[in-house]
């Protein structure tokens, strides 16, 4: 009896890997090989089409945002059991060997595979020009920010705080919008902020944070953003909120900042979309935007290598040309730009649940969510979020926050002697 397409791929894989396949697959045809629990549904031939041509990573996701793969089951089990296999080393020993691709070609003609390469999903991010320059900049931060301020409404809370939030309380009642308004109040006790104060936000996302300093904390306050709509959204608050005589908001490059120094600075989950040969520049900047004893808090995700983006899908679909570091790198370039390191706050067990509310929130609004960004949109997010999670969960990223000074002259910080914040 000829074998099922579902038993010759599995049979293929599991002999390049060296081991059993940790997902079931489900060819077109019905067939369902492999262990209990989730399984990859190839719904067509072009699905594997998409890992002929892009073995790994972004060709399953190009597949699975395409809508030619799917996952039959718990996504977030999946994950794990592939990151699991990652873990062990299994992953990293498969080398294709000339062998090995001659039987790929073979295997993909036997069951009808073979063809042009498809055309990547149009959610994409097709870059151009020189890294990290201006323009270049822009467009990458409009690729993400700028998809839909009525997506973003639908996914976050109502403070639009897109960042990890501070969770205070496992009670059942306790929520997204209270561990994002807890994380919002720390930030503005780590500055000292009080009324009659001057804020500068870098990377100002949707205003949460200009909104609850200055409502909360009698700040006047400068917000900077790269994203057009994010712009145009914070103008709209600062209005409903009778904020607009105290805060301005402006599409600005952290780079064209020319205003008189600050009382304090933040930038929260900016400096990833910086690049780490600008990094130092945008520290300088930073530096040079607060008064002498003014506060700088800095909230930044972390790897433990310098890399650029996430893997393949992240760079491709979500934040093209971010780069992430080690804190210690982070805390270097700080340093070296003036400022005294006053406090380092790790916070990676916080994302976990953040990211996660955000994606029960997705999937509670899924057909609402296709129909403000499209089908392969909305995949694209339920992949995000799901990879996301389980990166902070399982200690592959973190996130910190990082108070710094610039202290005066004569070495006065103007902090007081014990901590003042939760």
């Amino acid at each position: 009896m000829p074998k099922s397409s579902a038993t010759r791929l599995a049979t293929f894989v599991e002999r390049l890997l060296g081991t059993r396949l940790p997902l079931a697959v489900r060819t077109w045809d019905g067939e369902r090989v492999g262990p209990d629990g989730p399984a990859v549904v190839l719904k067509n031939r072009r699905a594997l089409r998409w890992l002929l041509y892009s073995p790994g990573e972004l060709g399953l996701a190009r597949a699975y945002v395409s809508g030619d793969l799917d996952v039959e089951g718990d996504l977030t089990e999946g994950f794990r059991r592939i990151w699991a296999l990652t873990r062990s080393g299994e992953l990293g020993r498969v080398k294709l060997a000339p062998r090995d691709w001659a039987e790929a070609v073979s295997l993909a003609a036997r069951l009808g595979v073979a063809g042009l390469p498809p055309k990547p999903p149009a959610e994409e991010a097709r870059l151009t020009g020189v890294l990290h320059s201006l323009r270049r900049d822009r467009s990458a931060i409009s690729h993400h920010y700028d998809l839909s301020n009525a997506f973003y409404q639908l996914l976050m809370d109502e403070s639009m705080a897109y960042s990890s939030g501070y969770w205070t309380s496992d009670e059942p009642g306790y929520t997204l919008a209270q561990a994002q308004h807890d994380k919002l109040e720390m930030i503005c006790q780590k500055l000292g902020l009080r009324p009659g104060m001057r804020l500068l936000d870098v990377g100002c996302g949707w205003g949460s944070l200009l909104v609850h300093a200055a409502k909360h904390h009698g700040v006047t306050a400068v917000g900077v953003s790269l994203s057009a709509e994010q712009v145009q959204h914070v103008k709209a608050r600062l209005a409903q909120h009778d904020l607009t005589d105290r805060v301005e908001v402006r599409q600005q490059d952290y780079r064209e900042l020319a205003d008189e120094p600050f009382d304090a600075v933040a930038s929260i989950e900016m400096g990833e979309h910086v690049g780490e040969a600008n990094y130092p520049e945008y520290t300088r900047i930073l530096f040079r935007m607060l008064k002498p004893t003014g506060r700088l808090l800095l909230q930044q995700m972390s790897r433990g290598a310098v890399a650029p983006g996430g893997g393949a899908f992240i760079e491709r679909y979500i934040a093209p040309d971010m780069t992430m570091r080690p804190l210690s790198r982070t805390l270097g370039h700080v340093e070296k730009a003036g400022f005294e390191i006053r406090d380092v706050h790790a916070m990676r067990e916080h994302y976990a649940p953040t990211v996660r509310a955000w994606l029960d929130t997705l999937e509670e609004n899924w057909d609402q969510a296709v129909a403000l960004i499209g089908e392969a949109g909305a995949r694209v997010w339920r992949l995000y979020l799901v990879g996301g999670a389980l990166a902070f969960e399982e200690n592959r990223m973190g996130v910190d926050q990082i108070l710094a000074v610039r202290s005066s002259a004569d070495g006065d910080s103007g902090l007081p002697a014990t901590r003042e914040w939760l």
